[in-house]
């Protein structure tokens, strides 16, 4: 079954497994694709991924977390992912765009410029014990101007022959920021209730759909929950789900909303040597699927072909999304696909993501066996 196509909106996927987007710190300064990005999004292709889901493209020019994260804010990025597309299609994968603004986590750059981030609420530094800084509140203008980077930057990614979008709602960037009412304090139409937090999803949702017509896939990257009390509640990322999928989203992959204390422990953890491990947010998935009538994908964790197949047959899940095991292995699914039915060698130890904070590229940073690490 893990090898047979299936459907998000009129896009036939060729099988169920999807490279969930990964920033990679591979772009040219600027945002520009690089030859870099070129070769591996082509070896991804080759590897057999059914779905390949990009890293994280900015739709504004200061919604960044990094100066060599990919662009989409004009249309002058448009050749260079034409060129991805193309890499990914010559080998029969499908690419979709990950949409992304950090929102107040652009915090992360903008401290050094003397600049003061912008998020869903004024915060003073301190203030938040999950966010390292201070944040102005977006006022309307800026919200809007958001709402339509998002339709311009859909339509770019349509014009360069990918296949979709997806938007990013989760990881504790803009969007899982306004739906968080720990985050998320206003008081007018964009926040307060779950009508108001879910606002900006469903005006981006408008403003996506608009431009790019109604059979073009347009997904979302739901963060259901925050790794802390007080933060977004299941209850209501199911509800926010179910209202996000009647609205029109054509998929939705599960995933973490505000992080929490730490990465290691939400979104990103780590230490999964055993099997019971895996697939961290399986459940959140399942309870998904019985919410919605689109497609969801599953993430978080998973090595395991068995549970992959498990997670699959079992309705839990349409397809099943990995990240770190495709760092160190992009031909992992080709593998599987011609009977070694193994584990993966990554060992989620995720120094390949410790070692993007210092500026450098995506890498697995353990040697393969019989290799030196190249550190240059």
């Amino acid at each position: 079954m893990l090898f047979t196509p299936a459907r998000i909106n009129t896009l036939e996927v060729p099988n169920r497994f999807v490279r969930s987007a990964t920033y990679d710190g591979g772009a040219e300064p600027g945002g520009i694709v690089s030859d870099w990005q070129m070769e591996l999004y082509r070896a991804l292709a080759q590897g057999g991924v059914g779905l390949i889901v990009s890293g994280i493209f900015h739709v504004t020019k200061d919604g960044r977390i990094s100066p060599v994260q990919n662009g989409l804010f004009d249309d002058r990025f448009i050749p260079g992912l034409t060129r991805l597309a193309q890499a990914a299609h010559a080998q029969g994968a499908k690419l979709a765009v990950q949409l992304f603004h950090a929102g107040r986590e652009t915090h992360r750059w903008k401290q050094y410029k003397g600049e003061t981030a912008s998020g869903p609420s004024a915060l003073a530094e301190g203030q938040d014990p999950y966010f390292a800084g201070a944040c102005l509140a977006m006022g309307e203008d800026d919200i809007w101007a958001t709402v339509e980077a998002f339709g311009q930057a859909a339509r770019r990614a349509k014009e360069a022959g990918c296949d979709g979008v997806q938007l990013h709602g989760a990881h504790a960037y803009l969007l899982a920021q306004f739906l968080s009412p720990q985050a998320n304090r206003r008081q007018d139409a964009w926040g307060g209730g779950l009508e108001g937090r879910l606002r900006l999803h469903q005006e981006i949702y408008h403003a996506v759909r608009q431009q790019v017509g109604p059979d073009f896939p347009v997904m979302i990257k739901l963060g259901l929950a925050d790794g802390f009390a007080g933060g977004l509640e299941l209850a209501e990322g199911l509800e926010a789900a179910s209202r996000l999928a009647a609205l029109g989203f054509d998929a939705i992959e599960v995933s973490q909303g505000l992080r929490g204390a730490h990465y290691a422990e939400t979104e990103f953890r780590d230490r999964i040597v055993k099997r019971e491990r895996e697939g961290y947010f399986r459940g959140w998935a399942r309870q998904v699927k019985q919410h919605v009538a689109v497609p969801v994908m599953a993430v978080g964790g998973y090595r395991s072909l068995d549970l992959i197949q498990e997670v699959v047959a079992s309705g839990d899940a349409d397809f099943v999304a990995l990240s770190r095991p495709l760092i160190r292995e992009p031909d992992l699914v080709a593998s599987w696909r011609a009977g070694e039915e193994r584990r993966p060698t990554c060992i989620s130890c995720n120094k390949c993501f410790e070692n993007l904070l210092t500026g450098a590229r995506l890498r697995c940073m353990v040697p393969m066996k019989g290799e030196a690490l190249n550190r240059q």
